[in-house]
């Protein structure tokens, strides 16, 4: 396994493996028993970073979420998990009540949100949930145009400062927000965000249209802005969710979402598919590969309904690509 640092204080920066584990369907659309299995072979492989939400999976059997929190929490006290697993979570995109839908939790009046007391309450109930006195990491989940930025800011450095959680990071909100975020945390010595999860894969999105992200268009693509970003501010890193565009790359039966239906699919899917013939792996592993790889900061956050789909993601890891080979899947377009 290879490994990442993450945050940019030395008192709460973590190393992590550099793939990270998505756990979302975990105790509800995955079985305990095989959800146990997965984390088991994960942590057996090296993998040190597990990612859910307090939402997860709330659309499963009409609930507001927690069963994925709570199941990582059986599973850290039947094997005895520690500090060595860093488990993330996310807060702000909870539902009110029980028994929404997406279409409810896509509008800002429906969810949590990220105030300082909503904050406070996610964190209590996710720390009861995994069972532990700290959270490793803490996302806000979505944004909350209702609160001021300042706000939720300074919300998150209060759990900081009451050590129940540790590092804090940023999810689906445009760049212009995260950047005003961070300026503000650091004009007033505040932690700020240093971990950021957005959508990113190999193949790229339209820009030329919103893309449909909730609550009310939010957008959880990755942008040009957003690499050049984190490229230019060491310290920061991406986790990268739906990487392997939930099996779109490799099965027939599941057609790529519109935002990548455009002209340039097509040339890198072509790109994708010879390296992978040269190389004789899956495009699955190409494209893991090539962000594990690459100079932007990425982790990708990989979800799995088996241990066989889990190895071949662990497989990836230890496939390094040559220059010629990042350089023809980089020109395609």
């Amino acid at each position: 396994m290879k490994f990442r640092t993450i945050g940019l204080n030395p008192d709460s920066r973590r190393e992590v493996s550099a793939l990270a584990l998505g756990a979302m369907p975990f105790g509800t659309g995955v079985d305990e028993e095989t959800s146990f299995a997965i984390l088991d072979r994960f942590v057996e492989a090296g993998g040190s970073f597990v990612d859910t939400a307090n939402n997860y999976a709330f659309w499963h059997n009409g609930t507001q979420g927690g069963e994925s929190e709570a199941l990582l929490g059986r599973w850290r006290a039947d094997r005895g998990i520690g500090g060595e697993v860093t488990i993330a979570t996310k807060m702000g995109a909870r539902a009110k009540a029980p028994g929404m839908s997406f279409a409810d939790t896509g509008k800002f009046e429906n969810i949590e949100g990220l105030s300082p007391k909503a904050i406070k309450e996610a964190v209590d109930r996710s720390r009861e949930n995994l069972g532990v006195d700290k959270l490793d990491l803490l996302y806000a989940h979505v944004e909350d145009r209702s609160v001021p930025l300042e706000e939720t800011v300074e919300g998150f450095a209060q759990v900081v400062a009451d050590g129940s959680v540790g590092l804090v990071g940023v999810c689906n909100h445009f760049a212009w927000k995260v950047e005003r975020s961070r300026a503000h945390a650091a004009a007033k010595g505040l932690p700020g965000y240093d971990v950021l999860q957005y959508q990113h894969t190999y193949l790229r999105p339209r820009t030329d249209r919103p893309a449909r992200r909730s609550p009310e268009g939010a957008n959880g693509f990755v942008s040009g802005e957003l690499l050049t970003y984190l490229n230019e501010n060491p310290g920061l890193w991406l986790v990268a969710y739906s990487p392997l565009l939930a099996g779109a790359y490799v099965r027939e039966d599941k057609p790529l979402e519109f935002d990548y239906d455009h002209p340039g699919t097509p040339n890198r899917l072509a790109a994708l598919r010879e390296v992978a013939k040269e190389i004789d792996a899956t495009l699955n592993q190409v494209v893991l590969a090539w962000m594990i790889g690459g100079d932007t900061p990425v982790i990708p956050l990989v979800g799995a309904s088996s241990v066989a789909q889990l190895n071949e993601s662990l497989e990836a890891v230890d496939i390094t690509l040559t220059e010629e080979q990042r350089a023809k899947l980089d020109a395609a377009s």
